[in-house]
């Protein structure tokens, strides 16, 4: 082979990996093994940067630890300017240990899982410096979780020991604002399925969350000490409240939710100070659950839970459809009566029908030393099995509008008895309005 067929051999092999270099995220630069990051555009045409945790070293098999590449594939990704991408690729399971992600991130950022990220089902040897959590993101603004993969909590040994001491939430999302969340799926949490803490502007939606009715403590979203909330297009079936809604936490729109089984969407429990006002559910289907709309507090709290709207809801064999209950009591020995409760008042109920799986299909047990105030009941019909249903009431004051079945008359009516629209009115601008 002369000299200039040699050359071109040589250029034929060559010219190929340079290209194959462009198109891989990984390959050798000055003689070291670099990680590359692949390009994607955004909307905009803006080139995004993706760092795609296989090219950080994952094995994707379920069995390795992919903990290490996961958090390096965070840094890079969190760390770029402009838009970027932190890639987890369909068709794997990626083994990963209890990890905080922190921010802030230097641009926008997409959390983009295709895959599945489980979690280790070894008690014994989670990490104790993450007692209480397993994926955990801190301190980001916006930010967009989405795509088509499981996030697996693998929690069925957890479940068997259970205790609600030291037991780990499957994702939380703390100390953060502008951030979406869709269409992913949460499923079988060691505790918790997904939190919300202290944060401000949260948009969820399409997310499908699922755990069995018998997992102890396994809610579905847990929003905590946060503004801004929306929960849209999302179905939910858990062994506990497929929505919970607890202290210093307002403006929290909730929209075509589907919640089965579970003990419903509960507000409150707080057994300090608690605040909780302006939440709104619109459209819902709740089937099979131990309650449905409920807000319960303890004995010997102090602060509110008001201005809450709940409409257009259709229940389905639920055994206290609405519930309001100051005396709450989780442990297993009887709660001492306290003089101090937390007010709750404002609470509009309107267009709720379905069946009951009891006899009481509405309950307002309320304090003594802080009655409820305030419940509107407009368009409520429901059923119990056996035709016997009926209303608890104590300690509670209502506006009745329109038909209510089972009849009310055991709450203390108002002074002022008023048509539908002008009750509405009047508590219009306390309660958020329901468009998203």
């Amino acid at each position: 082979m002369n000299t200039l067929n040699l050359l071109c051999f040589l250029l034929l092999l060559v010219l190929p990996l340079r290209l194959a270099s462009k198109q891989y995220s990984d390959g050798f630069e000055d003689g070291v093994f670099k990680v590359q990051e692949t390009n994607d555009e955004d909307s905009n045409g803006s080139k995004k940067a993706t760092s795609n945790v296989d090219a950080f070293g994952a094995k994707g098999d379920g069995v390795s630890d992919d903990t290490k590449a996961f958090v390096n594939a965070w840094k890079k990704a969190c760390s770029k300017q402009g838009s970027s991408i932190f890639l987890v690729p369909k068709g794997k399971r990626y083994l990963v240990s209890a990890t905080k992600f922190k921010g802030p991130c230097a641009g926008m950022l997409t959390i983009q899982i295709e895959g599945t990220i489980v979690a280790p089902d070894d008690i014994e040897t989670w990490d104790p410096d993450f007692p209480r959590m397993w994926l955990g993101y801190y301190n980001l603004s916006n930010v967009s979780f989405e795509g088509k993969g499981v996030i697996d909590g693998s929690g069925s040994k957890w479940w068997a020991a259970s205790c609600k001491r030291n037991k780990s939430n499957a994702l939380t999302i703390d100390s953060s604002s502008s951030v979406n969340v869709k269409d992913l799926t949460i499923r079988n949490a060691q505790q918790m399925h997904f939190i919300i803490g202290r944060s401000d502007s949260v948009r969820v939606s399409g997310v499908t969350i699922s755990a069995p009715g018998d997992s102890p403590n396994t809610d579905g979203i847990h929003v905590t000490g946060s503004t801004n909330v929306v929960l849209q297009d999302c179905k939910i079936g858990t062994g506990d409240d497929c929505i919970s809604i607890v202290s210093e936490s307002s403006n929290i729109k909730m929209k075509n939710i589907y919640c089965g089984p579970g003990h419903g969407i509960s507000l409150g429990k707080d057994n300090s100070t608690g605040m909780v006002e302006k939440v709104v559910l619109d459209n819902a289907f709740i089937r099979d659950t131990t309650n449905g709309l409920r807000i319960k507090t303890w004995q010997g709290g102090s602060g509110y839970v008001r201005s809450m709207r709940y409409q257009n809801v259709r229940m389905e064999n639920v055994s206290n459809p609405i519930i309001i209950d100051q005396f709450y009591c989780d442990s297993p020995s009887k709660c001492e009566d306290q003089a101090s409760a937390v007010e709750v008042s404002e609470i509009f109920y309107k267009n709720i029908t379905g069946t009951s799986a009891t006899r009481i299909t509405m309950k307002f047990a309320c304090s003594d030393a802080m009655p409820c105030s305030n419940i509107i009941l407009s368009n409520i019909n429901m059923q119990s099995e056996d035709d016997d249903e009926e209303t608890y009431c104590n300690n509670a004051s209502s506006f009745i509008c329109g038909r209510v079945h089972p009849s009310a008359d055991c709450l203390l009516s108002s002074a002022l008895q008023e048509r539908e629209g002008v009750v509405e009115d009047s508590f219009s601008q306390h309660i958020i309005h329901t468009e998203l």
